[in-house]
């Protein structure tokens, strides 16, 4: 018997840990062990009607039409959960997990001890599917806990050194915010049913209208900017500026509205007679101030995303192939919420900091700044930000082989964190103001060293700041008038919904990008993603549209979810808080989505046409007593062949029958099978059923 059964959340964490321990089996830190892994989440909850009891509540929870069934009562479901089914995107199959617990089981009854060793994300998510198969196979010893910053053997073989007794799993933080959520989750599939039945009742041929915390954030948002873009009215404006003869610009500070509508002017003869008001005018008070400027935030996964919509890549790509180059140790763990580094993970990068820079292209003579500055160092940080791995590539294109965005995804991360190592970006700020008139001011940079800029410009100007025409200002400047108008709004791009949530604190980075690689991929994609810029679909914009004014499309009320998340995770508050709030959610929110399911005509169009059910020829009947006394009528034709009246006897009979049929592309084939009791698409019939499998 082993001291510890090692669970991996997948084959490739289970081949670093082998990498790290000398094997799939041995020993580690004083203790055997044997390596096992899953392969994701290999358990699920079972459908909301086979979670009940009653034949009543089986209807009520399985229907996706009734709208009085919601909101659900959570005290009626067993939260059971049952074998996942993992989708093969070759075979186009679906396969159980069953084996793979199956196999956990058996590997368990060996054990003395489990050891979690799945990823330690951020949401707890690692937690939760570890106990979902800790679970599964009904194991009741000892449950130990392992948590690292990456897969690199020193950071496993630390992280083994460090574990932790986690036997009782309701006093783990990390899994009861997973589970909270993901129940909050399942609940919340009811906005989904309620939108769906909306959106088909008005007469749209949808699909499925989903939406859920986040999702219904970001397409809601979209929509209402690309309502502010299509009435946008260009409206313009005459306002009295000064210019000098080298083409530098005077202007007053305009802060509040007030001020704005005393200085500009609606037509042009008002904003002339405004200029006229003014001579020219001396220029004084020239100031010229050294300025320094550090490095800007290290990038998070969804930053790192919109820069890269930019060149081309969808969050779904970039996702998929961070994930492989991380496995690969090339880049830092991807689901992390830090945005800064420990001193430690610092000094673990500074001996290969020149070898990235070679790759990437960036003269290591600019890293020069070999201390962590203040504003990038975490006292405590679980992966650290989103950085280089220890493992660097001889060339970007030897990362050609991890995905189409491989090369851009380094090259951005790399360089991004090298900036790190530059020294602050030096610059001159220029002032002045007029002698005659001091509210009308100048003020401009003049760049003196680029330093950590010509690594990484996070300006996100594409280039570093330029030299100004002339760094001679005045002597004198004369009025004029300035046309302008009032600012057009923003497209909707990955970048700006970024921002969004980020300024609302709306998730980590990798959720973000996450879930915007859910919203633009699919056939049933929400968003169309060019560049980094969205548009929404049409359901998109049908779900956008019922979410106006709901809970479930507020930033606010999400936000407030995710912190009772995060209080549930520190142990703060009771799980019940979270899955709670989703009863509440789906009550405030049902007679909105209903009533803005009227309007949808007016946003979207017209309405699709109503698809005509396709007619069917009616096969001819035969009828008779079943051998269990019961009268059956059932088709007398099947697979082009008709029964005989010996054939009818034998099926009413249940006895076995076999004849030639005609598969539908033509085929001739041998059909065996027998009379028996059916059900499509929920209605009960009687017909032959042929054995395929014989």
């Amino acid at each position: 018997m082993i001291d510890m059964l090692i669970l991996a959340e997948k084959s490739s964490a289970a081949k670093h840990m082998a990498k790290a321990f000398g094997g799939m089996t041995g020993s580690v830190v004083g203790k055997t062990y044997k390596i096992v892994h899953a392969h994701g989440h290999l358990m699920e909850f079972k459908d909301p009607e086979k979670m009940v009891t009653t034949e009543a509540d089986k209807q009520r929870y399985s229907s996706w039409t009734d709208m009085q069934t919601m909101p659900w009562n959570q005290d009626d479901f067993s939260w059971a959960k049952t074998y996942a089914k993992a989708y093969n995107a070759y075979t186009k199959k679906s396969k159980s997990t069953r084996a793979d617990v199956t196999a956990i089981k058996a590997e368990a009854a060996n054990a003395k001890a489990i050891l979690m060793a799945t990823d330690n994300d951020p949401s707890g998510e690692g937690d939760l599917l570890g106990w979902e198969i800790i679970n599964a196979i009904k194991w009741h010893g000892p449950v130990y806990r392992i948590r690292f910053v990456d897969e690199t053997p020193k950071s496993l073989n630390q992280a083994m050194r460090q574990m932790v007794e986690i036997t009782d799993q309701f006093k783990q933080g990390e899994y009861l915010k997973s589970d909270a959520r993901s129940k909050w989750d399942f609940l919340s599939m009811q906005l989904t049913r309620i939108s769906t039945y909306a959106a088909r009742q008005a007469g749209y041929r949808v699909k499925v209208i989903n939406q859920g915390r986040l999702k219904s954030v970001i397409v809601l948002k979209i929509w209402q900017q690309q309502q502010l873009i299509d009435n946008y009215v260009k409206t313009p404006y005459f306002e009295t500026k000064f210019k000098d003869p080298a083409g530098h610009i005077f202007t007053r500070e305009l802060k509040t509205e007030a001020q704005k509508q005393a200085a500009r002017f609606a037509d042009e003869k008002s904003g002339q007679a405004d200029v006229a008001r003014y001579t020219k005018s001396p220029v004084i008070k020239l100031k010229r101030v050294h300025k320094t400027q550090a490095p800007g935030a290290l990038l998070d996964l969804a930053k790192l995303g919109s820069l890269l919509a930019r060149q081309g890549f969808n969050p779904k790509e970039v996702l998929a192939t961070y994930q492989k180059m991380y496995e690969a140790e090339i880049v830092s763990y991807p689901r992390t919420e830090d945005r800064k580094i420990t001193q430690e993970q610092y000094n673990e990068l500074l001996p290969v900091a020149d070898r990235i820079a070679a790759v990437i292209g960036v003269d290591p003579q600019l890293l020069t700044h070999r201390t962590l500055r203040s504003k990038h160092r975490a006292s405590s940080a679980a992966h650290g930000a989103n950085r280089p791995g220890v493992k660097v590539p001889q060339s970007l294109a030897e990362l050609a082989k991890y995905g189409p965005s491989a090369q851009a995804i380094y090259k951005t991360l790399a360089a991004n964190y090298l900036a790190i190592l530059g020294e602050d970006y030096e610059f001159d700020r220029i002032t002045a103001e007029l002698q005659l008139y001091p509210v009308f001011k100048t003020g401009f940079n003049v760049p003196v060293k680029l330093n950590y800029k010509a690594i990484f410009d996070d300006a996100e100007k594409g280039v570093p700041e330029g030299q100004p025409a002339s760094q001679t200002v005045g002597p004198e400047a004369a009025p004029f008038m300035y046309q302008g108008a009032n600012p057009k709004p923003t497209r909707p791009s990955a970048d700006w919904i970024g921002k969004f949530l980020e300024k609302h604190n709306i998730g980590t980075g990798a959720t973000r990008l996450s879930v915007q690689a859910q919203l633009t991929s699919g056939k049933n994609a929400f968003i169309n993603e060019k560049r980094g810029f969205y548009t929404l679909t049409q359901p998109g914009t049908i779900a956008a549209i019922l979410v106006r004014g709901t809970w479930i499309g507020s930033p606010q009320i999400t936000k407030q979810l995710f912190d009772h998340m995060d209080a549930v995770g520190q142990l703060d508050e009771a799980p019940a808080v979270v899955v709670n709030s989703a009863t509440k959610v789906i009550a405030h929110d049902l007679p909105l989505i209903l009533r803005n399911s009227q309007e949808l005509a007016q946003f979207v169009g017209q309405q699709s046409k109503v698809r005509t059910t396709k007619k069917y020829k009616t096969k001819p009947k035969t009828q008779g007593q079943y051998r269990d006394g019961q009268t059956v009528e059932f088709n007398s034709t099947w697979g082009g062949h008709k029964f005989s009246a010996e054939e009818i006897r034998k099926l009413l009979q249940g006895d076995t029958i076999s004849f030639k049929a005609t598969s539908k592309y033509g085929k001739t084939y041998t059909a065996t099978g027998t009379l028996k009791q059916q059900t499509f698409k929920g209605k009960r019939f009687w017909g032959f059923k042929a054995d395929f499998g014989k």
